[in-house]
């Protein structure tokens, strides 16, 4: 059998069977990328009879489909990788993923995304499950090919095996679509963009380009009231109700300040939120998870309690603020630092009181502290406090509280412990960043961290402009903003002006005055839900200025954890 040689390489153990050897061999020159050595090896262990397992056969397949890229391997990967997967299969050796994404590659590198796709349906026959890279060599295939039906099936059947894309994967079926001029399609892949990517690399911002420049469709025209519930139904953001307006696309390269408006347009960028469906669904989720590791009837009284307390727009963790900083000898619970918090609240919000949460355990000891009781019972008295029982985990109430209220929630705590890792939700991080407030304390003055002014994703308005976020060096923080819009949106601004400030572009968060304070737009409670776009009833506000009337608040039962001698002094 053939042998590798290097001066780098230990030597092998004697008395190796010529299988052990193979392998030894094999994966030196698969580690050295030598694929002309691998098939010499492996032509030698064919007609010595030698035995070959799924490994070997995979390495060498895998050696072959990273061989494609350099034109003078090309060929040989070509006709030997075949070669070897149907040996492969003839000596009853079963394929597996791996498997079947390397031939799918050298199918893909010959043009045949057929052949690539019929592997990856017949995946199931060996018992294995296909993943997102084992789909990629027909979907790019097809798109290369501009064959957009048979992309749209694979697509199609990437969803029915459970498997999500990343944005190369739509990049590509949205540029078949742009080169196909399906509407419907480029539609619902920018809104899939808006939904999984942040800022869109530059390739991806190219095509979006194009499309918006030979694109001369008009919108439909909708009732300005249905684009705006749709948008507050969504979050904020977007609608996704198609195209809207009429005449040719600008298209601009620019900035956006730090206030979130558009330097080329005017347009003012918002913050997005989690839409209503993504919000009930991750309130059911954290309630759910609180009845299995809580007392189920105390969690349960806290969520009726909280059905009839529906009206705080910002929710507190007590124990994080009370304790921050406070590891040192003289270290305690800090009543001020909360109170602090409390009152900047109540102060910039219109004279509304926030919802502390706090164990009851620690209110118990407040109220025994002479100095601590007067605050701690104009609280209860107030309704400002909820008071968690003996024995139960306080993180769940007030993470319950703020995602049941749409409201803001103010905590450093960042949400990491295992009990978060449970939600296991990709709009949980998203979630974070509209509503949760941090806090400092410099030399014992209080500042707070609000969320950022506007999102940067990509953001559908309502007047049917598009902003899209291009990434610079890092994924998150963009370079520029392509901001595309209709003439009308642009007669205002001076041409110059849209490159104006891109170093300000990436300083998007908002200091510590409360320049929105309250609860986000997507307002289920507010309104009934719709039946059906077309039996729209639109409300009577903007969306920035929707409100909502509250039934009068009862006597909390926050008052009945705390001991009824210890209630007034």
């Amino acid at each position: 059998m053939a042998m590798a040689s290097s001066s780098n390489r230990k030597k092998p153990k004697k008395n190796q069977t010529p299988e052990s050897q193979f392998n030894y061999n094999l994966n030196f020159y698969s580690k050295s990328k030598d694929l002309h050595s691998a098939i010499s090896l492996y032509d030698t262990a064919i007609s010595q009879d030698t035995r070959l397992n799924q490994h070997s056969f995979n390495t060498l397949l895998y050696l072959c489909s990273v061989s494609l890229n350099d034109p003078s391997t090309k060929e040989l990967a070509l006709r030997c990788g075949f070669r070897i997967f149907d040996h492969m299969v003839s000596n009853g050796i079963k394929p597996n993923e791996a498997s079947i994404t390397a031939v799918a590659r050298l199918a893909a590198a010959k043009g045949d995304g057929d052949y690539a796709f019929d592997l990856v349906k017949n995946v199931g026959a060996y018992n294995e499950l296909p993943r997102l890279r084992t789909y990629d060599p027909a979907l790019f295939c097809f798109c290369e090919k501009l064959e957009a039906d048979k992309a749209y099936e694979v697509e199609e059947h990437m969803g029915s095996m459970g498997v999500g894309f990343e944005e190369g994967e739509i990049a590509a079926l949205l540029k078949v679509s742009v080169e196909s001029r399906n509407e419907k399609r480029v539609y619902g892949y920018l809104q899939k963009l808006r939904k999984m990517v942040r800022c869109v690399r530059g390739q991806t911002a190219k095509v979006i380009e194009h499309w918006f420049a030979v694109f001369e469709g008009s919108g439909v025209e909708l009732d300005v009231d249905l684009v705006r519930e749709a948008v507050s139904r969504n979050g904020g953001g977007w609608h996704g109700l198609g195209w809207i307006g009429k005449g040719k696309w600008v298209l601009k390269r620019g900035s956006v300040d730090v206030g979130g408006k558009c330097c080329c347009c005017g347009e003012q960028l918002v913050s997005v939120d989690i839409d209503d469906d993504e919000t009930e669904i991750f309130a059911e989720s954290v309630a759910g998870l609180a009845m299995e590791r809580e007392v189920k009837a105390n969690f349960s009284e806290f969520q009726n309690w909280l059905e009839e307390h529906a009206n705080y727009e910002a929710i507190v963790d007590g124990a994080n603020i009370g304790l921050y900083q406070q590891n040192f000898a003289e270290g305690g619970f800090s009543i001020s630092q909360l109170d602090a918090v409390v009152k900047d609240l109540y102060n910039q919000s219109g004279k509304k009181w926030p919802l502390i949460i706090m164990h009851n355990k620690r209110i118990r000891a407040l109220l025994q502290n002479p100095s601590t009781r007067e605050l701690i019972q104009e609280w209860i008295e107030k309704d400002v406090l909820y008071t968690t029982p003996q024995g139960s985990n306080d993180d769940w109430y007030w993470l319950y509280a703020a995602v049941k209220l749409r409201c803001l929630l103010v905590t450093n705590d960042e949400m990491r412990d295992h009990i978060f890792e449970l939600l296991g939700s990709d709009f949980f991080i998203k979630w974070k960043e509209r509503h949760q407030v941090r806090y400092t304390f410099v030399k014992g003055k209080l500042e707070l961290q609000m969320p950022p002014l506007f999102s940067v994703v990509i953001q559908e308005s309502e007047n049917g402009s598009w902003h899209v976020p291009v990434a610079g060096n890092g994924n998150d923080s963009p370079q520029s903003w392509l901001c595309v819009s209709r003439p009308r949106a642009c007669d205002a601004l001076e041409e110059d002006s849209c490159m104006e400030g891109s170093k300000d572009s990436n300083d998007i968060c908002c200091n510590s005055k409360l320049l929105s304070f309250g609860r986000p737009e997507s307002l289920t409670s507010c309104k009934n839900k719709l039946q059906s776009q077309a039996s729209f009833q639109g409300s009577d506000n903007k969306i920035t200025a929707l409100t909502c009337k509250r039934k009068e608040r009862s006597p909390s039962p926050s008052y009945l954890h705390v001991p009824r001698d210890q209630r007034h002094q």
